[in-house]
């Protein structure tokens, strides 16, 4: 399968199977088979552009490319359909995560405040059929707080002989798959082993809140909904016979699908649907959350932001309020210092796109790179400006769109993650403690490194 525009003269892409192409039947939508007016057959199937491609040096595999033809609106619609056509207690939990980063999108496009952006993609979600609608601020929070202590650790630690710094941020999964798939060690080993807010957020479903639903269900399907370049329903089915989702977790088939979200408002915009608005789930019980709040970041999580504050009150006790970021290079590159008696005592820096984190890679591996942290986000502008969304119809960025995006998001209310009293309570009651075996087990990860040749690094952007 080769990207539009490949420029190779010999592509080492497969080419699909007629197995393959039929991996995703031709499902009705909710719509079509209800007879309204719908007309979700025309969202087009997962594909590749040049434009996606993250300069790896390595085209997508067969097992890849089936995945890929998986990713699609069809296969969301059909695990819809099942549902409606068999037997309640056969239904599979259908669960959607939606990030902060995305709400600003949907109150740009259809003219609404964030709050009620909230509730109309909530109410979108539950009148297809969708059982649950989190949001993924509480696995930011996870993720944030263990890069916090990981970075005080590293700062610690660091020296001549055990170099840890810089700590690279592990949270954009564009930036991890390269860095994994192009760079290779020694830069993983900069890499932050604190999983990224997705990651938690599966770890949340399909552990501690399938837990909680064990007794009335035999499926949890869970899913990503985000800002950046797509989103993610998992289908995960519980063996036969299980009582329990215990830990480690039991083994479990796993279906992926992407939707991006252009594709949820297209879908929107498409259907002929009766929604009524409705309040984002918590995992806590009948709870209902009304309130849209973000972290402290321009366009993304916010890891810089809190992770600097944290560490100059940990390390120099130092109390810093306001966050002054100085743009360098370029926009999407901008620094964030600590002085203390006249010296700088923390450097950090925020790279936005593939220009500025090949310039990153290149000067680090030179031993020419001053920070002792970088946020790193694939997508130039943050992941406001993720392919998935403020996309003019020919491809290209919307930059009205994303100004638009941009003001709207910095007036979400911003929400320090060591404020939330459920997290306290989730690393207690799900994780056995803040520093337990359980805690590092569940909410890091390892990396994966291939060994790649220096060509790789060879690229003209």
């Amino acid at each position: 399968m080769k990207c539009e525009h490949c420029t190779r003269k010999e592509c080492s892409k497969k080419t699909k199977t007629d197995d393959q192409e039929n991996v995703s039947a031709d499902a009705p939508s909710p719509a079509q088979e209800n007879g309204e007016k719908g007309e979700f057959h025309k969202l087009a199937d997962a594909r590749i552009f040049l434009s996606d491609c993250l300069a790896c040096d390595s085209c997508v595999t067969a097992e890849e490319g089936v995945q890929l033809s998986q990713q699609n609106a069809k296969d969301f619609f059909r695990v819809l359909n099942l549902n409606k056509k068999c037997d309640t207690s056969k239904h599979k939990v259908l669960v959607v995560s939606v990030c902060p980063q995305s709400l600003p999108y949907f109150a740009a496009k259809f003219n609404l405040s964030v709050t009620d952006a909230s509730r109309r993609v909530c109410g979108f979600f539950r009148s297809l059929g969708v059982h649950y609608v989190f949001d993924t601020r509480i696995a930011a929070d996870f993720s944030i707080l263990e890069s916090q202590k990981e970075f005080v650790r590293r700062y610690r630690q660091h020296s001549e002989e055990e170099r840890t710094l810089p700590m690279l941020t592990s949270a954009c999964p564009g930036w991890v798959r390269y860095a994994e798939r192009v760079l290779g060690r020694p830069i993983t080993a900069h890499l932050c082993t604190a999983k990224s807010p997705q990651q938690v957020m599966g770890s949340l479903v399909k552990d501690y809140f399938a837990r909680q639903q064990m007794d009335s269900t035999p499926a949890v399907c869970d899913g990503d909904f985000i800002g950046g370049r797509s989103s993610r329903v998992t289908n995960v089915k519980f063996p036969a016979g299980e009582e329990k989702f215990l830990w480690p977790p039991v083994s479990f088939q796993c279906l992926l699908l992407h939707l991006s979200v252009g594709e949820i408002a297209q879908i929107m915009e498409q259907g002929d649907l009766s929604v009524k608005d409705a309040a984002v789930d918590t995992l806590f019980g009948d709870l209902k959350e009304d309130k849209v709040t973000r972290h402290d970041g321009a366009s993304s999580d916010g890891h810089l932001a809190h992770i600097f504050r944290h560490a100059a009150k940990e390390l120099f006790n130092e109390d810093v309020e306001e966050v002054t970021y100085r743009a360098l290079r370029n926009k999407d590159f901008q620094e964030v210092t600590l002085e203390k008696n006249g010296e700088v005592v923390l450097r950090f820096a925020a790279a936005y796109g593939f220009r500025n984190i090949q310039n990153m890679i290149l000067k680090l591996k030179k031993g020419k790179f001053p920070y002792h942290f970088v946020e790193v986000l694939a997508c130039a502008g943050g992941c406001l400006n993720g392919r998935g969304q403020a996309q003019t119809p020919d491809g290209h960025a919307d930059k009205a769109l994303l100004r638009q995006m941009e003001g709207i998001y910095a007036d979400i209310p911003v929400r320090r993650p060591e404020s939330s009293a459920h997290v306290q309570e989730l690393y207690q009651e799900w994780l056995e403690g803040i520093n337990s075996p359980k805690a590092r087990e569940v909410l890091h990860t390892t990396y994966q490194s291939q060994e790649r040749g220096a060509h790789s690094l060879d690229i003209k952007w």
